[in-house]
């Protein structure tokens, strides 16, 4: 978990291939009126996030079933973490940390994704950073990052 450009989805994919889980990427979730919203750089709501949260709840409880999975998930306010977690009582949570300079100097090098740098600034103010779970700083290489997680959690790798 964190703001976008934290490494999510690399840190997601990585660990993976390392844990032989299946990765998953929250944003393949946002319906089609989010994604346009974000396009056009405006911030979600927390009512343009609910059903898509309780949509990721319902999944990670369906991934629970066939033996776990890996999201990489925003999941900014505790109170959406809580709907993450209203199916379920098993996630591990890693928030990967890093500063508004150096998260913003990776989004501008991002062509492809749909949340830009503009939209930065909202994901900070709406962080709620957790007082659990494995906290881990950005500015490490990705191998490490992942070799970190893999240890701390005891996951094959």
């Amino acid at each position: 978990m964190g703001v976008s450009g934290c490494g999510k989805t690399s840190v997601g994919k990585l660990l993976s291939q390392k844990t032989n889980l299946p990765f998953y990427d929250a944003d393949n979730f946002h319906s089609d009126i989010n994604i346009k919203k974000m396009k056009s750089n405006m911030p979600l709501t927390d009512d343009d996030r609910k059903p898509w949260l309780e949509t990721l709840a319902y999944r990670i409880k369906e991934w629970e079933l066939t033996g776990g999975a890996i999201l990489a998930c925003s999941a900014l306010k505790e109170k959406y973490r809580e709907i993450l977690c209203s199916q379920t009582d098993s996630i591990i949570w890693v928030y990967l940390q890093g500063t508004f300079e150096v998260i913003n100097t990776r989004l501008k090098k991002r062509n492809q994704h749909y949340m830009k740098s503009p939209l930065l600034q909202s994901q900070f103010d709406t962080l709620e950073v957790p007082k659990y779970g494995l906290h881990i700083s950005i500015e490490k290489p990705i191998n490490e990052i992942v070799s970190i997680i893999t240890k701390k959690l005891r996951l094959n790798e």
